[in-house]
């Protein structure tokens, strides 16, 4: 694969916060941004171009397509039909297998187990008659969770007995308990050439199933942190993977539990941006387009907080306070439960 030249445009499907972000570490290699997305796109603030439309218009996809020289995403709940098309015009990357593994919960954790990597106990719950006999198998409390679609806690149950009272409407995966101290995420990257390179861990904070903070150094032992990073790296090769993804992970009294991936950029890894001379963005963007991974080396410690909903009227405050790097998304409305922007404190 050759490496892609300056002044070369690179297609993001997906025009969020991760969107925009990409895109500005994009321009500083030199490189401009095509976003294709269906709604509001805080990303077309900051893109070189922008392209709004669904991703049923063949029309729109085609003409991004033929706009750009590689394309990346994201989010990974990009339609099939989308992909099948957009692949048939320019190279996607990560790659489709790793949309495939990620954009299904079940596919996840039979891909997670396959390698030989712990997840939580879990069970296929196609439809609600196969609900009890899942719950009587595992036992509770477990939680049922839509195999697609679901983030930030949406599309869960929680079942604190084996009693059954609810179903989420479409097939599901209930995973049983997992006992674990902490939650960690590390953010890893794989080259074009299957260079590997990983961040150090952060430790996460989660409330109403939102990713509040994460924090770096995590705390853990060296032994955990080496096994993390390997788990990672297992996971990026076995994929055959080109970008950045972040895995999350349990610890446990037996070792780490593998809870799940994501094939892009992810929110644990925004705490690179004042840590790293090379943040998770620029990584990805290095990654599909060829160029050589950068130095992901930790040179502080840092505290990502998100900004959620009304956290965001405590701006003024916060652009007041030392070592304090602010992370605006541009969206209007601060809404329950809706990431507004993110600060990275330097311990």
């Amino acid at each position: 694969m050759s490496e892609l030249k300056p002044g070369a445009t690179i297609g993001i499907l997906g025009g969020g916060q991760l969107g925009r972000m990409l895109s500005v570490a994009a321009s500083r290699l030199g490189y401009r941004c095509h976003v294709y997305e269906p709604g509001a796109a805080p990303a077309g603030d900051v893109a070189h171009r922008l392209t709004t439309a669904p991703y049923e218009d063949q029309a729109a996809l085609r003409a991004f397509a033929e706009s750009v020289d590689v394309i990346t995403y994201e989010f990974e709940n990009v339609p099939t039909a989308a992909l099948d098309l957009l692949e048939s015009l320019r190279p996607i990357r990560p790659n489709r297998r790793a949309l495939a593994v990620s954009q299904d919960r079940l596919s996840e954790k039979d891909f997670l187990t396959g390698i030989g990597l712990c997840t939580a106990p879990y069970r296929n719950v196609e439809t609600e008659a196969d609900l009890p006999e899942a719950l009587a198998a595992l036992g509770a409390p477990a939680i049922l969770k839509t195999r697609r679609l679901g983030y930030d806690g949406k599309g869960q149950i929680r079942f604190s007995d084996a009693g059954h009272r609810d179903w989420t409407g479409a097939p599901s995966v209930l995973e049983g308990f997992v006992d674990f101290s902490a939650e960690i995420s590390v953010i890893v990257a794989r080259g074009a050439d299957g260079q590997v390179a990983a961040y150090d861990p952060g430790l996460n904070v989660h409330r109403e199933g939102i990713l509040r903070t994460t924090t770096v150094p995590c705390g853990l032992s060296a032994g955990l942190l080496t096994d993390a990073v390997l788990i990672a790296a297992r996971i990026v090769n076995a994929l055959d993977y080109i970008g950045v993804m972040g895995v999350e992970l349990f610890v446990t009294a037996e070792g780490l539990v593998v809870n799940e991936i994501a094939p892009r950029v992810h929110n644990s890894g925004h705490w690179t941006q004042a840590g790293c001379a090379v943040d998770q963005f620029e990584q990805h963007i290095r990654a599909v387009a060829g160029l050589p991974l950068g130095d992901g080396q930790r040179y502080a410690d840092v505290e990502m907080q998100n900004l959620i909903g009304d956290d965001v009227l405590r701006l003024p405050e916060l652009l007041k306070q030392p070592r304090m790097q602010v992370h605006l998304y541009g969206k209007g409305d601060a809404r329950p439960g809706r990431k507004m922007g993110h600060v990275n404190r330097v311990l």
